[in-house]
């Protein structure tokens, strides 16, 4: 083998666009196979020293550096990874999604797009400008997307038009590539000799929010029960799984696939809510059948999805349960063997804020195919760094 092609990281968090970058030639659905190493990550970047924790814990190889994007140059960057300008072959990486996501819109400063941390889309284009790889991958929420952003992401798209990349951008449904999950992610791509990205086509299809056409052609969603396929069903249940308090009860009553809903005057529950007074997601109950829906970094005390079986707590009360790191790992589609650090709500948000495995993976792929690096037909390293 070659020497590995190096990949610089930014915004890592739990590293999921690094391990899409280190299994980006492997097979589909398989998160055993470590792929070929085409590619390595040669330095990743977080603020968060608990993601950088996880980071080093899974990736051995990877050099990483703490601190704020605004105050780290990009030489520290490129020294740290043992790199010069043009040899990178890759720069991906998140900016933090809070200034574009949903959560928080309330607020007035992010209604208006005015959340400070909007900037750090800047510090990514700075860091390609200055690197210069030879591509770039950048994912972000669907909100950046949205005319409240409007102004953002144009300034975005023509900052790295004009390094002469090109850049292309697509909202993809993560369960379209074998993704247990209902999540969509915008992903901004570019290359450095201006040929524009074409991006993957589907490998799966099924019904969601939006789609209720389903391409026979193509493979069945996984469903949230095939993921949790192979998981031991009975686990000592720990006190920060079991979802009690004010509206305990009533989520335990909930079906699988049902959220608050069920106790509106519509359908067979109590007469509690006023029809769509909540946000979808409250009192949400996974369905075996479908995949899940988003999972969400940060959600309220009674926000799911949670596990569609309930579970009782010593006192012999019905509880629903909210999901264990195990199931957290499989519907991101990471692999078992992930370690992440942090008890189980640090484990959700780290999660919650990364790209599902498979779906990072059918986008780096299809780049370093275009790029001549895969054969297109036989996933094995043909060229090297």
């Amino acid at each position: 083998m070659g020497e590995q092609l190096p990949v610089i990281s930014l915004f890592s968090g739990a590293g999921g666009l690094d391990l899409a970058v280190e299994r980006a030639d492997a097979d589909l659905l398989a998160p055993a196979d470590e792929g070929s190493g085409l590619l390595r990550v040669a330095v990743a970047t977080d603020y968060d020293d608990q993601a950088l924790d996880t980071l080093r814990d899974n990736f051995d190889r990877a050099a990483t550096l703490s601190g704020d994007i605004r105050t780290i140059a990009t030489d520290q960057i490129l020294g740290t990874a043992g790199l010069r300008p043009s040899e990178p072959v890759l720069v991906v990486g998140g900016p933090p999604c809070t200034p574009f996501s949903k959560s928080g819109f309330w607020l007035e400063q992010k209604r208006e797009s005015r959340d400070p941390n909007a900037s750090l889309l800047d510090e990514y284009v700075r860091v390609v400008r200055e690197s210069r790889p030879e591509a770039f991958v950048l994912e972000n929420v669907q909100g950046l997307t949205y005319s409240t952003h409007k102004h953002q992401f144009e300034r975005l798209l023509r900052s790295l038009g004009e390094l002469g990349y090109n850049p292309q951008w697509k909202v993809l449904l993560a369960a379209d590539y074998g993704v247990p999950q209902l999540r969509r992610r915008v992903f901004v791509v570019g290359r450095r000799d201006g040929q524009r990205f074409e991006f993957p086509e589907p490998t799966h299809s099924g019904r969601s929010e939006r789609d209720r056409t389903i391409d026979t052609t193509k493979i069945p969603h996984v469903t949230a029960g095939e993921a949790f396929r192979g998981l031991p069903a009975s686990l000592r249940v720990t006190e920060d799984e079991i979802v009690d308090g004010r509206y305990g009860e009533l989520a335990a009553e909930v079906p699988p696939g049902q959220n608050y809903l069920w106790h509106t005057d519509r359908y067979g529950g109590r007469n509690e809510f006023e029809w769509r007074s909540r946000y979808w997601t409250f009192l949400l109950r996974l369905d075996p059948a479908r995949p899940s829906t988003t999972l969400q970094a940060q959600p309220g005390p009674w926000v799911g999805p949670f596990h569609w079986e309930n579970i009782r707590t010593n006192d012999g009360l019905e509880r629903a349960r909210r999901l264990r790191v195990s199931e957290m790992l499989r519907l991101m589609s990471f692999p078992d063997n992930f370690r992440i650090a942090g008890s189980r709500a640090d484990v959700q948000r780290q999660l919650g804020n990364a790209v599902p495995l498979e779906l990072g993976k059918a986008v780096i792929k299809a780049l370093m195919t275009q790029l001549g690096y895969v054969n297109e037909h036989a996933p094995v390293l043909i060229a090297s760094g």
